[in-house]
């Protein structure tokens, strides 16, 4: 089965060497809540609305860049991993990562039905903020749990 939708093999590897490193620093940051005022600059944004303020469309806003950076750099690098060719690339192998798409959506979304009907406020906005990145993380881990399985088994044929 041809895929060609899938990025070449070699990507897997530059998405592994750009997540852990950003999703670290990601995690540390949102942790120490760290924004180094060097990265602070006026962007351009689609929609303003600023705390007691104007609310305009296009505009510039003075906003620290560091999470956009992270945020761009996880998202990218998480597309790399999961859609990166396998070294052998075949119909069970498709089949696997087919279903492994699917069960993510369903595990993803299921999650966060159960957020909807019970975590409020800002503690939303953090699911929110999760759930940009978490089909993907699911799918990369299931799909890679099964690839793992599915090389121990002596039923496959290398």
């Amino acid at each position: 089965m041809k895929a060609n939708y899938l990025f070449p093999n070699k990507f897997k590897r530059i998405g592994w060497l750009i997540l852990i490193p950003s999703a670290i620093f990601g995690i540390l940051m949102l942790i120490f809540n760290y924004e180094p005022a060097f990265l602070d600059f006026k962007v351009p944004a689609i929609f303003v609305n600023e705390f007691f303020g104007d609310k305009y469309f296009l505009g510039m806003v003075r906003n620290n860049i560091l999470n956009e950076i992270i945020g761009v750099l996880t998202i990218i690098s998480l597309l790399l991993v999961a859609f990166s060719k396998e070294k052998t690339e075949d119909e069970y192998i498709y089949k696997i990562r087919l279903e492994s798409l699917v069960w993510a959506v369903y595990v993803n979304y299921g999650i966060l039905l159960f957020c909807f009907l019970f975590i409020f406020g800002g503690s939303f906005l953090w699911v929110m903020v999760f759930n940009m990145f978490t089909v993907l993380l699911f799918f990369i881990l299931r799909f890679n749990w099964k690839i793992a399985r599915l090389r121990k088994s002596s039923d496959y044929e290398k």
